[in-house]
């Protein structure tokens, strides 16, 4: 295990009718604030005027903005920083799921700065200042209510970036399971594949090979996003799914699992960023038409970790009997199937991304993998790669 620094700032209020304490949370940190939301389903539910609410008896001044989409674009974020430039506001509040609070955190750093937000996302400048940030989580999926990172596109140069920084912390996330009931089955779906990624993310790419705590704990949050999803697939309303899939996300990409492991990668949310650029799929349903190429490419070269994956998740008679390599490729296979049956795409012809695409999708991937120092990914490994997601 390698040395490591774990501190997470944010505090967490979890369970039934914990909305009501965004108001009192949020005072704590300004009087004015930019309310952060979606297009129409926090409003449909009600959720958007239980939370203005809140902030109103506490005192909160509030100013809207609305609109965020799934893969949150940078144009949109410009417009958010104009919106807390002219109201002065003193805090931001996210009321919605990953991409809204991605958008929240860039707004936080961009309106404190003279330069465009976009350079925080090239690498070109460093956040040194933030506005506080509180959010009301509605979809378990992205960890970003307890993580530091943050992810845009760009539609003029067809970029989806991440970024990361001890400042992009929130204050306080409010997780109700309640609130994640009317999450549709194609997105309850996705949001547990993008758990089960960042998780698989860390798992298979740490080069300490003695790394025991963590890896049961990362086996388990595997296990229970799996689990988790079927029940909620099963009952949407099912308290318990509900509250086990929204945690399971939480922890799986709050910097617990990454602790001790060194220097990790995302080759995989890599690639599949270009896949939400340049088609403006679903973040999830492009991360399970990569997670079973990726996995049987980095098997074929290092199948010891994929294996261990198999033994210890989906165990079965006879199975010291297998060789490395079987079970590599019997754990993909679990895991395809797993996606097929939570119907969440398993490749990119489920997709409709043609093979013709291929060559230009890794020259995309590209801009992203310099950016995130993952040198060892060449344009025609990302096509070979490419290739086994078919």
């Amino acid at each position: 295990m390698q040395n490591f620094v774990f501190h997470i700032p944010t505090k967490v209020i979890f369970g039934r009718g914990t909305v009501s304490s965004i108001g009192p949370e949020t005072a704590a940190w300004g009087s004015r604030c930019l309310l952060v939301h979606g297009r129409a389903s926090s409003r449909r539910s009600g959720l958007l005027d239980r939370v203005s609410a809140s902030l109103s008896d506490a005192g909160v001044e509030v100013f809207e903005h609305g609109g965020v989409r799934s893969n949150p674009v940078l144009s949109h974020v410009r417009e958010g920083i104009t919106l807390a430039r002219q109201h002065r506001v003193e805090v931001i509040v996210a009321v919605g799921g990953g991409s809204v609070i991605d958008e929240a955190k860039a707004i936080s750093a961009g309106s404190l700065v003279e330069h465009d937000v976009w350079k925080f996302f090239t690498g070109r400048r460093s956040i040194r200042k933030t506005l506080p940030l509180t959010t009301v989580l509605t979809l378990a999926a992205a960890g970003s209510e307890m993580n530091s990172g943050m992810v845009i596109t760009n539609e003029e140069t067809r970029e989806k970036f991440g970024t990361g920084n001890q400042l992009l912390y929130p204050r306080t996330s409010i997780l109700d399971p309640e609130l994640t009931f009317t999450v549709p089955p194609d997105y309850t779906a996705y949001g547990a594949v993008d758990a089960v990624a960042h998780v698989l993310e860390f798992y298979m790419t740490s080069r300490d090979p003695d790394t025991p705590v963590q890896d049961r704990i990362m086996e388990g949050l595997i296990e229970n996003a799996m689990e988790a999803c079927d029940r909620c697939l099963a009952d949407p309303c099912d308290y318990g799914g509900r509250a086990a899939l929204m945690w399971t996300a939480t922890l799986a990409l709050n910097g617990l699992t990454a602790a001790g492991l060194g220097r990790v990668g995302f080759p995989m949310h890599m690639i599949e960023h270009s896949l939400s650029a340049l088609y403006d799929v679903p973040h999830g349903a492009g991360l399970s038409a990569i997670i079973p190429g990726w996995l049987t490419w980095h098997s074929r070269r290092a199948p010891a970790r994929v294996a261990g994956l198999c033994r210890r998740l989906f165990p079965f008679p006879d199975m010291e009997r297998c060789s490395e390599r079987e079970l590599a490729a019997r754990a993909i296979t679990i895991l395809r199937n797993w996606f097929g049956r939570i119907n969440s795409p398993a490749s990119l012809q489920e997709l409709d991304i043609p093979a013709a695409d291929i060559p230009k999708i890794a020259r995309n991937a590209m801009a992203l993998a310099r950016v995130w120092r993952l040198g060892e990914y060449t344009p025609g490994i990302i096509e070979e790669i490419l290739a086994l997601c078919r």
